[in-house]
């Protein structure tokens, strides 16, 4: 009997999870309320990512810069040390016609620093000054081109390894934003945007630079959120508010944390807002710009378009705010 118990509790087990017709019970459906409640949890989780992977484009950005700036300087450098050497063997050619040293030539041609060979030919007093100074810029280049070398591809593997790290992000996002978007089309919420879209137009009472920075994001108003976008046709909220402030002759940072830090010494009380001003949430996942009147305009995540809600729909979640 005690052979014939697992047995007998496995068929239990599976007549639970069967209807009468033998097949398996479908897990129920989440409600609407259970559905917006781990689309909250997934749109938090997802701004933290999409800045993590804003964070990681600009360093590739930086770092592939760096080595273009650094394969650059090589490739100038080789072509200069290529000309150099074709003069230099002018010269082995002049001097073997002539005679004196010509089985020195080839060796300090071949070699990657000439210099004990000039020495050794003592040939200060054997070549003019036009030459001597051809060997020496030859000499001189030739020792540097292997340094150039090394930095650009230590650059080169330096943005290889950032770049990585942009496609782990990349890859985390897609799946949070499938998980958004499958949640949405359950609420019936999905929001596709118009990319084309010609905004709505800013009546506020902002002025200077604040009042270009809004005319510029109410006109973005309908677009859609996309992760990584800075413009024209879809942003994510840091590239709203780089591109809006932008508009008005200021450059900011690319990213959330980047905003946050750049405005330490611009920070003002939530209290204080005035129209143009950066508003953060909670963890630095979210920034928007207020609009006065106690709205704001924002890209807010994934199915979702650039809008002008009121203050409150960061549900209290706000770490400050930065006056640019």
């Amino acid at each position: 009997m005690r052979f014939g118990r697992a047995p007998l509790a496995a068929g239990l087990a599976i007549g639970l999870l069967l209807s009468p017709g033998g097949e398996a019970m479908a897990a129920p459906k989440p409600t609407i309320k259970q559905a917006k409640a781990k689309l909250a949890k997934l749109n938090d989780k997802a701004d933290k990512v999409v800045d993590r992977y804003n964070t990681a484009t600009e360093k590739y950005k930086e770092a592939k810069s760096s080595y273009d700036k650094l394969n650059a300087s090589y490739k100038r450098k080789l072509d200069t040390v290529s000309a150099l050497r074709a003069e230099v063997v002018a010269m082995a050619v002049d001097t073997y016609k002539l005679g004196p040293d010509a089985t020195a030539w080839p060796t300090m041609i071949g070699e990657a620093d000439p210099t004990g060979m000039l020495g050794s030919m003592a040939l200060a007093g054997q070549l003019s000054q036009e030459k001597l100074g051809k060997l020496i810029a030859f000499n001189r280049e030739n020792r540097g081109l292997k340094d150039e070398r090394d930095k650009a591809e230590k650059a080169f593997e330096a943005a290889d390894e950032v770049r990585d790290g942009v496609d782990k992000e990349r890859d985390e996002v897609r799946k949070l934003i499938a998980q958004q978007k499958k949640l949405l089309d359950r609420l019936g919420a999905y929001k596709a945007g118009n990319p084309n879209s010609t905004g709505i137009k800013y009546t506020g009472s902002a002025s200077g630079n604040a009042a270009t920075v809004l005319r510029f994001a109410f006109a973005q108003v309908g677009k859609p959120y996309i992760f990584g976008g800075t413009g024209p046709r879809g942003y994510d909220c840091s590239g709203l508010t780089q591109a809006a402030w932008r508009a008005a002759g200021v450059s900011l940072p690319r990213t959330t944390w980047q905003q946050w830090a750049w405005g330490n010494a611009r920070k003002v009380s939530l209290d204080a807002l005035q129209p143009g001003d950066l508003i953060f949430s909670s963890g630095l996942g979210h920034v928007s710009i207020y609009a006065g009147g106690g709205r704001i305009v924002h890209a807010p995540q994934t199915g979702d378009v650039v809008k002008v809600v009121p203050l409150s729909a960061y549900g209290g979640r706000l770490v400050g705010a930065v006056r640019p």
